[in-house]
């Protein structure tokens, strides 16, 4: 029994299988990552996040210079820009996980009613040998069932689903990837 069963049990009965309700993950993971992605839109400034980016890469090529060339003045002074531009790199990586941290505590909410609610944590997909290594699941054997390996459970899926819905997604809203 799941604490939000009075929510996913509703969505679990309009599946079109509701005995393996792979349809309903889709769409909580769809919402999910819909959330996040408009999150990302409008709290980071890629604009600021680009030219930071380019400015770190020039800083990276003077520095490289300085340390070819072995003059202690230049190397003093890139050292200094880098002192400079630290602060800025700070406020881009706090401006970066602001979406994270708005998240992290309503998606565990959500996690952990889906894993406490049976009929979603008993999902499985089964798939063929061929999808199982074009899916590199030697290396992500994490998300699938352990007593098949031709199977992904719920937690797989909801990966699964939630990196391509979010990848469509920044597509849509033209947003860069960091």
């Amino acid at each position: 029994m799941s604490y939000l069963d009075f929510l996913l049990n509703p969505l679990i009965s309009l599946d079109p299988n509701p005995s393996n309700p792979i349809f309903t993950i889709f769409l909580i993971a769809t919402i999910i990552a819909f959330i996040i992605v408009v999150l990302q839109k409008f709290l980071i400034d890629y604009d600021k996040m680009e030219e930071l980016q380019a400015e770190t890469k020039e800083l990276q090529k003077e520095m490289r210079a300085a340390q070819q060339s072995g003059d202690p003045k230049a190397l003093a002074k890139v050292q200094k820009k880098q002192m400079d531009l630290m602060p800025k790199q700070k406020d881009l990586m706090v401006m970066q996980m602001k979406p994270s941290f708005i998240t992290i505590i309503p998606i565990m909410i959500i996690y952990y009613g889906m894993v406490s609610n049976h009929v979603l944590s008993n999902v499985v997909i089964n798939i063929a040998s061929s999808q199982f290594y074009m899916l590199l699941m030697p290396i992500w054997n994490i998300f699938w069932t352990q007593s098949n390996p031709l199977t992904i459970n719920f937690f797989g899926w909801y990966i699964l689903s939630s990196f391509a819905m979010s990848f469509v997604f920044r597509r849509i809203l033209g947003l860069k990837t960091m």
